[in-house]
């Protein structure tokens, strides 16, 4: 089992940055890969990033490639989101999400953080 908790987001201007941070807790962390998604309003939850369970492998959105960044400290149990150069088009819920390294689907949820992003 692990358990997410998300901090971090609020109300930033077109331009700025914010830095998301994911708490896990559980035994497991290490064998997970974790990710971040997003859901803005009326629309279903996309992807944002996700970092491997050994930290050797990320993967990006598209629309946020070269401005985002998702790292993790083990140590700590914690992942992070830096988002730079943000843009009000980034406005959402962000989630962060857990996968077991032998499942392909996230099975793991935080309760989401508020980022909005004003012009």
């Amino acid at each position: 089992q692990v358990q997410l908790v998300e901090s971090g987001g609020g109300l930033v201007q077109a331009g700025g940055s914010l830095r998301l941070s994911c708490a896990a807790s559980g035994r497991s962390f290490s064998t997970h890969d974790m990710g971040w998604f997003r859901q803005a309003p009326g629309k279903e939850r996309e992807f944002v990033a996700d970092i491997s369970w050994n930290s050797r492998n990320t993967r990006y959105a598209d629309s946020v490639k070269g401005r985002f960044t998702i790292s993790r400290n083990s140590a700590q149990n914690t992942v992070i989101l830096q988002m730079n150069s943000l843009k009000p088009e980034d406005t959402a819920v962000y989630y962060c999400a857990a996968r077991s390294v032998l499942l392909r689907d996230y099975t793991y949820w935080g309760q989401g953080t508020q980022v909005t992003v004003s012009s």
